[in-house]
């Protein structure tokens, strides 16, 4: 599969609009930190088929789950991607947040502010990283070239372990103190702009458990890039356009995740991500195939899920895609409801908030 041949769905027909998925956050329940235990957040259950909700502790999951089920989750690590520097030409502040390496070994990103990335300007990051801009593509993003000292670097990842800081979003003000609590006990796969979430309320115990149960565990990758930056800014929600996103699910995965489902048991994604990834590979009757490439999928409302039986996710931003996702699988008026309810019952809301499970 080439970069050009993106995975998209069948537009489903609706008439539903971006504010069909607003509710009202007071901004104090948007969570700035992580939780002091990673699986001690509080968890709320939310039965697809009734609507009816539960509130336990994250921990609690494995009480929801069943020995023939499997968990699926993505291992995309995130990469410090935030760069702060100066133009070469007026000195300057410059911010570069990487978004995806490019076959040719370039990168797109994001700058702050644009004025100062027209093709050809320079940047400078530290003594030890430098940065050309080679072109511009459509949205604004700049593409750009990096230089540095490759005898005291082994690839661009190491400059950025060195100099880079962790893309939180804009709705975290404050800083973090320690960089792994932005990434999950299982991130592999460096790539990722953003963490996928749903992911970090796991710790090496809990899956440990979990895996003693007999609960099968998967891993697949989907590097978060600028679709998870981008806000739905259409007031109809078909007529919005998903950037593309790297993924792998390999044969291994694909081949024990049609095993189980054949027995009967669930297929649980962690995070709407790796959701993407399986209904991405998986054909009419439910089964998956290992692939690599791109995908733009957009699930909304009037989606058939075809390899996803149960989610675990975090609560997310108004009328964003990722809501739409929820709401496909759980039903609007449940997804809504049960919002309204987490705000009343005072959950944590966004990237460190509380979580939800979907069955």
């Amino acid at each position: 599969m080439t970069d050009s041949e993106i995975i998209r769905n069948e537009r489903v027909e609706t008439d539903l609009k971006r504010s069909d998925f607003y509710y009202d956050l007071p901004e104090e329940l948007i969570a700035q930190t992580p939780s002091s235990e990673r699986d001690g957040c509080r968890l709320m259950v939310l039965n697809r088929d009734t609507g009816a909700t539960e509130h336990r502790i994250f921990r609690d999951i494995i009480e929801y789950l069943r020995p023939l089920d499997m968990l699926v989750v993505n291992s995309s690590k995130v990469i410090p991607a935030r760069l702060l520097g100066k133009s070469e030409k007026t000195g300057g502040d410059i911010e570069l947040l990487l978004l995806r390496m490019k076959e040719s070994g370039e990168w797109e990103t994001l700058v702050r502010p644009g004025k100062r990335a027209k093709i050809g300007a320079s940047f400078s990051f530290g003594d030890c990283l430098k940065a050309t801009v080679t072109d511009i593509v459509e949205g604004g993003n700049r593409i750009v070239k990096f230089d540095y000292d490759k005898s005291k670097h082994d690839s661009i990842y190491s400059v950025l372990d060195e100099i880079g800081n962790m893309p939180l979003p804009p709705y975290i003000t404050k800083r973090l103190e320690n960089k792994s609590d932005y990434q999950t006990v299982y991130a592999k796969e460096e790539g990722s702009a953003a963490a996928p979430t749903a992911g970090l309320h796991f710790t090496d115990a809990l899956l440990e458990k979990i895996r003693n149960m007999g609960v099968g565990y998967g891993e697949v990758t989907l590097h978060v890039g600028l679709g998870t930056f981008r806000p739905v800014k259409v007031d109809k929600i078909t007529d919005h356009e998903m950037h593309g996103e790297i993924f792998h699910i390999s044969e291994d995965v694909a081949a024990e995740i049609n095993r189980r489902r054949a027995a009967g048991g669930r297929i649980i994604a962690v995070g709407t991500t790796a959701s993407r990834v399986l209904e991405s590979v998986a054909d009419e009757s439910g089964a998956v195939h290992s692939a690599s490439g791109e995908t733009g999928i957009f699930i909304y409302p009037g989606y058939k899920f075809k390899a996803v039986d149960a989610l675990i996710t975090n609560f997310h931003l108004p009328e964003s895609t990722l809501i739409m996702l929820v709401s496909a699988l759980a039903g609007k008026d449940n997804v809504m409801k049960a919002y309204d309810e987490a705000v009343e019952r005072r959950y944590r809301f966004f990237s460190f908030g509380d979580a939800m499970l979907i069955v």
